[in-house]
């Protein structure tokens, strides 16, 4: 496995990373219409790359292939955490977070923030962060549970 900084070709393939992480991936622990309406549709490579323009993104390939993401807005979100469904388990994210990681100590940041899915809280809990509170979040009309939280360096 390899990190390396989002390129512009990388959007087709990290808009299916997104689409099949919530889909397949997020499946054990959200019902069928709330995944429906977190990614009612595969995103087009075009709107994922608009969708990344103004984030830090670091990616995770094999052999030439994404196969995860992490993005980091200007304010300390880590907005996106995408790992494809055939690699969970691997180590993918755990690296992924520590290139993020470096990065916001690079700019320097204090802290970190994030909305959580229930697929990610117990990876996000794992790391050191705190869960600071449950919500949720409208999608398409669908209420979908996440928790806000934080890192604090």
């Amino acid at each position: 496995m390899h990190l390396r900084p989002y390129r512009p070709q990388d959007a087709g393939a990290l808009a299916g990373i997104f689409f099949d992480a919530v889909r397949i991936g997020a499946a054990p622990k959200y019902p069928a219409e709330a995944l429906r309406a977190w990614a009612p549709m595969r995103p087009t490579a075009e709107d994922w790359d608009e969708r990344l323009a103004d984030l830090w993104t670091v990616v995770a390939e094999e052999e030439g292939v994404p196969c995860g993401f992490m993005s980091l807005a200007a304010d300390g979100l880590l907005d996106l955490a995408f790992v494809a469904p055939d690699w969970r388990g691997r180590g993918l994210a755990d690296a992924l977070l520590a290139a993020v990681l470096d990065e916001a100590r690079a700019r320097p940041m204090k802290a970190l923030h994030t909305e959580a899915s229930r697929m990610a809280r117990p990876f996000f809990l794992r790391h050191g962060w705190t869960l600071d509170a449950a919500q949720e979040v409208e999608r398409g009309g669908v209420r979908i549970e996440n928790f806000r939280m934080s890192l604090r360096f």
